[in-house]
């Protein structure tokens, strides 16, 4: 089906008031009138679709979201929302130019709309899953088929793009293999790290409700927090706000009658600059196992093996290292850089690392440190006999050297070349927890007119995006269906933490047009309105 009659059959299934909220997102509405805006269906991404190279094999399969009851291990068994019943999801795996034909079967209760959004991958607008931007959300009881060319190869995950769904089990890997691949390896594993609240504490819409309350709610004045400027930035340690309702939990503390269940009191990082997170997770997850149940990864002595490392989470920074072994780092955010040993790599919310590991022989922790938070995942490397480690071990390399991606250099194959900056814009990072009022420019994004106040391109542009980070908390900052380059020769990334109270400039082409969201991939921030749209004028 072509775009145009794809389009036409969603608009004809929605009814009039669905067909206009996303004429309305697709027209440039609330953008100043003389700036247009490309159509996520229209001419200029359909002609940018036919560029891509394409190897005529598709692969085709059904996603269905649904509640279920999972089995985290330990006898933890939350109900929670998933891709055919299980978490994480399938894994889907193709091979570069291949068509991924993916049908969304919304099962949701309670008339739940949902999408897929394909993280990091640069694909036509139209199949982003950002609603409702780039199409209408997927009503309970339907369906919607995302057809696109993967055309990169590399480490990529899916997810929600509705609400705080991101926070629920409603994610899966998506491999894109390269026949070409270079690097030498015996075999792989994919690591998917998460925070886990759902069916346990409570729901994350739960917690998001609490976290909107802000600061301001206990009865902690502006003055607070010393130092800062109005509490406009939590450096108060990880204070989450106050919830009024649910019943998972007893409220664990309380200010002023208000419920603080999923309050995270001092979570501090040097890492991260300081705060290190919003929310308490009673479990943090690596394949979906709690630490005291862990994955296990079966090998042999000497092996090299590939990992593939996502962090599915919604508020929570990892540091991963595996015991008594160094990692080389070899891509991040699906494409290369120049190799780099270390022994251990911090991971924020959308980001993806490879490394490439040889082997020892023993048991050994693969542990996925919850930045701040002194809690962590664990899985397990086996090569030979041995007893497993204490689910809460920290191996002496989590304190060695740890690298993030500022220090990493793209591989001379992908780094951009030089040329002339057409267009910068400023992005500043702007909020606290006083009132929850994370932004992007002060205007936190308005779902109802996702056309106002873009950030405009124009199709051939190189452009710079400085974040200027004036918050005490660290963002990762995620943008859709493009990779920018960290400064002249850092790497190709989709996704990167911007600490606070600092300055990041990154560069990308302008040759994917259409309307693509720019956004903090803390799914609370982000909701909470720290996301732009990023668009090409028509």
């Amino acid at each position: 089906m072509n775009s145009i009659n794809r389009r036409s059959v969603l608009l004809a299934g929605l009814g009039a008031a669905g067909a206009g909220a996303l004429a309305a997102c697709s027209s440039g509405s609330g953008s100043g009138g003389s700036n247009a805006l490309v159509n996520p269906s229209g001419s200029a991404v359909a002609a940018a679709e036919k560029k891509r190279k394409g190897t005529g094999r598709r692969q085709k399969l059904t996603l269905t979201a649904a509640p279920a009851m999972i089995d985290l291990g330990g006898g933890v068994m939350p109900r929670t929302w998933a891709f055919d019943g299980r978490t994480p999801g399938k894994e889907v795996r193709l091979s570069v130019g291949d068509t991924l034909v993916a049908e969304l079967s919304n099962q949701l209760p309670n008339r739940t709309a949902t999408s897929i959004h394909w993280h990091g991958i640069a694909l036509r607008n139209d199949m982003d899953g950002m609603p409702p931007a780039t199409q209408a959300a997927v009503r309970a009881g339907s369906t919607f088929t995302y057809e696109f060319v993967a055309d990169a190869p590399g480490t990529y995950f899916f997810h929600p793009h509705v609400g705080v769904q991101l926070d629920r089990g409603l994610y899966a890997p998506l491999i894109v293999e390269d026949p070409k691949e270079t690097l030498a390896y015996d075999d792989e594993w994919v690591v998917l790290l998460d925070d886990w609240v759902d069916g346990v504490s409570g729901t994350p819409d739960e917690v998001f409700a609490e976290l909107k309350q802000g600061m301001g709610g206990m009865g902690m004045g502006e003055s607070a927090s010393p130092g800062s400027s109005g509490m406009e930035g939590h450096d108060m340690g990880d204070m989450g706000g106050m919830d009024m309702g649910g019943d998972s939990e007893s409220p664990s503390a309380s200010s002023n009658g208000m419920s603080m269940r999923f309050m995270l009191m001092g979570a501090e990082s040097d890492l991260l600059g300081g705060d290190a997170g919003d929310v308490k997770y009673p479990h943090h997850l690596i394949n979906g196992r709690v630490s005291a149940d862990p994955d296990v990864y079966t090998g042999k002595p000497g092996r090299k093996v590939r990992l593939r490392i996502i962090n599915a989470g919604g508020d929570t920074a990892y540091r991963v290292a595996l015991g008594d072994h160094r990692l080389t780092i070899t891509h991040t955010d699906g494409f290369p850089v120049q190799h780099q040993d270390v022994d251990a790599l911090l991971v924020g919310m959308g980001e993806r690392y490879d490394v490439l590991v040889t082997l020892g022989d023993g048991v050994f922790p693969l542990v996925a440190l919850a930045e701040g938070k002194n809690a962590n995942g664990l899985a397990l490397v086996r090569t030979g006999s041995g007893s497993a480690p204490k689910a809460t071990v920290r191996p002496k390399e989590l304190d060695g050297m740890i690298m993030s991606a500022p220090q990493l250099r793209a591989a001379d194959d992908v780094r951009l070349g030089s040329g002339k900056t057409d267009v910068t814009h400023q992005i500043k990072l702007t909020g606290g927890m006083g009132k929850y009022n994370w932004a992007i420019n002060g205007r936190p994004f308005d779902m109802k007119d996702p056309g106002a106040d873009p950030i405009l391109i124009e199709e051939g542009q190189r452009v710079r995006l400085d974040f200027v980070n004036g918050t005490d908390m660290w963002h990762p900052m995620h943008l859709h269906g493009h990779t920018y380059q960290l400064g002249d020769s850092g790497p190709r990334k989709d996704t990167v933490i911007v600490l606070p109270r600092k300055k990041l400039s990154v560069f990308f082409e302008a040759d994917n047009p259409g309307q693509w969201m720019l956004h903090c991939h803390n799914a609370y921030h982000g909701e909470a309105g720290m996301m732009a749209n990023v668009a090409y004028r028509a």
